[in-house]
């Protein structure tokens, strides 16, 4: 295949991203994030859209420009379908086809959580991609899966949050501790001066490789309002020894899980992806594992860890070499599984 220009567009959340590719190499990769949401305390759907239809048109020009290509170069346009915030979708894909519809050109559907996954394998020496088969661990705001991976878009979860993503876990416990929204970013900055041991939190039992948060975020609750009771200042006198003590429970929750799963399809190659990959517990408790010979991690490069059009741009790459093209008719949609397109 001669090399191809692949325009990418995401806009499934709270950032606005378009990046340019030529077959799997970045040229370019802009995101525009909203700060407007920190006040609520969470994503705001109405806020968000409003948003992205301001950050569109400027954040594709920037792409554009800093990819060093003209419009005209461009061979495919590929775009977030879902799954995602309806309105923040929807902003993404009129503008992606009303693009490829004015160049002509082939128009490509990606689904977010393959995305996430197939971000290893844009080229980049900061990062190494995974052979197949893999596990891949998507861990985000929205997502807590592990995938096998049996080859671009063969894949098939394995296992999964049966209530809050690890990410939400994270934002409600931060909120609970007073820090702003997104408060992962920020437990993990103060987790590195507690005690991870300090406090205890039980671990939820659940069966197979499914996950439960909710159980832990109930349970951090109830301890931060017992101690609040002995001590009113307790929690801005123990902040980084509570944080330590959290994330050191939902890590240890997390590796649980990834070591079972390893053992159990005996597939040792573990990718992880989405916006909690950047957890710097998380990654170095993969590395722990990888020294001891129980798996061999990958880690994405942080710009691909977040959501970023980079990791849409790729699959819109794979997805042309296996001449998988979309329609024009074709909608976002909220809720979209793994392998739905």
């Amino acid at each position: 295949m001669d090399k191809k220009i692949i325009l990418g567009i995401e806009s499934s959340c709270d950032d606005t991203s378009a990046a340019v590719f030529e077959n799997n190499k970045k040229l370019s990769n802009v995101i525009a994030s909203q700060k407007v949401h920190q006040e609520f305390g969470g994503v705001v759907p109405e806020l968000a859209s409003r948003a992205h239809q301001q950050n569109i048109v400027p954040v594709v020009h920037q792409a554009i420009h800093q990819a060093g290509v003209h419009v005209n170069d461009i061979d495919a346009i590929a775009y977030t379908k879902g799954p995602g915030l309806l309105g923040s979708l929807l902003v993404g894909a009129s503008f992606a086809k009303s693009m490829a519809y004015a160049l002509n050109i082939p128009l490509i559907e990606v689904n977010h959580m393959q995305a996430h996954i197939l971000a290893h394998f844009i080229e980049d020496e900061a990062q190494t991609a995974p052979s197949f088969p893999f596990l891949g661990v998507t861990i985000s705001g929205g997502h807590t899966q592990i995938v096998q991976v049996d080859n671009y878009f063969s894949m098939k979860v394995i296992g999964e949050t049966l209530d809050d993503a690890i990410g939400e876990a994270y934002d409600k416990c931060g909120k609970m501790l007073g820090l702003d929204y997104p408060a992962g970013p920020q437990i993990d900055r103060l987790a590195l001066h507690g005690n991870p041991l300090k406090f205890k939190f039980s671990k939820p039992k659940v069966e197979g490789l499914n996950f439960s948060f909710s159980g832990l975020k109930t349970a951090v609750l109830y301890f931060l309002q017992r101690e609040h009771q002995k001590n009113s200042n307790f929690i801005n006198e123990n902040l980084n020894d509570i944080c330590a003590s959290f994330q050191h429970t939902v890590v240890n929750i997390l590796m649980d899980k990834i070591l079972k799963a390893v053992k159990q399809t005996g597939i040792k190659n573990v990718a992880i992806g989405g916006g909690v990959s950047a957890n710097s517990a998380i990654r170095k408790a993969l590395k722990e594992a990888e020294d001891k010979g129980q798996l061999h991690a990958f880690i994405p490069k942080f710009e691909y860890c977040t959501d970023n059009a980079g990791m849409i741009a790729v699959v819109g790459y794979y997805s042309l070499l296996e001449n998988k093209v979309s329609n024009f008719h074709a909608s976002a949609q909220a809720r979209l599984h793994l392998n739905e397109l």
